[in-house]
């Protein structure tokens, strides 16, 4: 199975804590494709930021998960894949930098 590198990362998650950890563990976080593995994690995060090394990659599936719309529609979200990927020591990603 042979993915683009932009097709493997499709968007970071960007919370106060994915915020926290980028800035004291130099840690980020990605919504990933399904299909992907650690491997191919890692190679398209460094072929998108050439100038960063990755020392460890941290894959979760997140659930499927039921919702309600306007009280009585029941949908149901469905699961994804959530990467932590850990740089080497003075690696960054600039994600929204000037924004």
């Amino acid at each position: 199975m042979q993915l683009h590198w932009r097709d493997i990362i499709r968007r970071p998650v960007v919370t106060e804590k994915t915020n926290l950890r980028a800035d004291i563990y130099n840690q980020y976080t990605f919504v990933v494709d399904t299909r992907a593995n650690k491997a191919m994690i890692k190679q398209a995060i460094e072929l998108a930021w050439p100038k960063v090394t990755v020392e460890k990659v941290r894959v979760m599936n997140m659930p499927a998960k039921r919702a309600r719309r306007l009280r009585r529609v029941a949908v149901r979200k469905p699961g994804w894949k959530k990467a932590i990927v850990t740089l080497s020591p003075g690696d960054t990603i600039e994600l929204f930098e000037g924004v």
